[in-house]
């Protein structure tokens, strides 16, 4: 399969993934889809080859972690968000904790969302971050506590 076939395939299978990290990180819609734009534009000029789809992944979500972190340091601020459908909001309650969850800073938004969301441990997180997994778990530690304290203490 070629590598524009291949593009399509991965977009279709990863643009929600990388859509929803994106904006974790960044905070901003039009921002963090221009994010996943640039890690499949990023996968076209470097044509890499994984050994599994878990690589693939979490090439890709690397890549656009890099690439949000260069837009954060660029930017300089702080957006507000609106809450997308590709978040699971089902209910009040979700959408309480999924409001609380984007007031983060970026870096515990973008830990609460790789561990919570995407299910990856602190190690896996680290090494797509480019941080140390100690700076991983203080990161969810913050947001937790964060989070507890908006959520009027409840369990989290």
């Amino acid at each position: 399969m070629d590598h524009s076939n291949r593009l399509e395939t991965l977009v279709t299978q990863y643009e929600n993934t990388l859509l929803r990290a994106a904006l974790a990180i960044l905070g901003d819609v039009s921002e963090a889809e221009d994010a996943v734009q640039d890690a499949f534009v990023r996968y076209l000029e470097k044509k890499p080859a994984f050994r599994d789809a878990d690589h693939q992944r979490a090439w890709l979500l690397k890549v656009l972690a890099n690439g949000c972190k260069s837009r954060l340091r660029t930017r300089k601020r702080r957006g507000t968000v609106e809450l997308l459908d590709c978040y699971p909001a089902p209910d009040e309650r979700s959408k309480e904790v999924l409001v609380a969850v984007m007031a983060l800073p970026a870096k515990e938004r973008a830990a609460v969302h790789l561990f919570y969301y995407e299910g990856y441990s602190t190690d896996e997180i680290a090494a797509i971050l480019g941080q140390r997994p100690g700076t991983v778990r203080s990161h969810l530690s913050r947001a937790r506590q964060t989070l507890r304290e908006r959520l009027k203490g409840e369990d989290l």
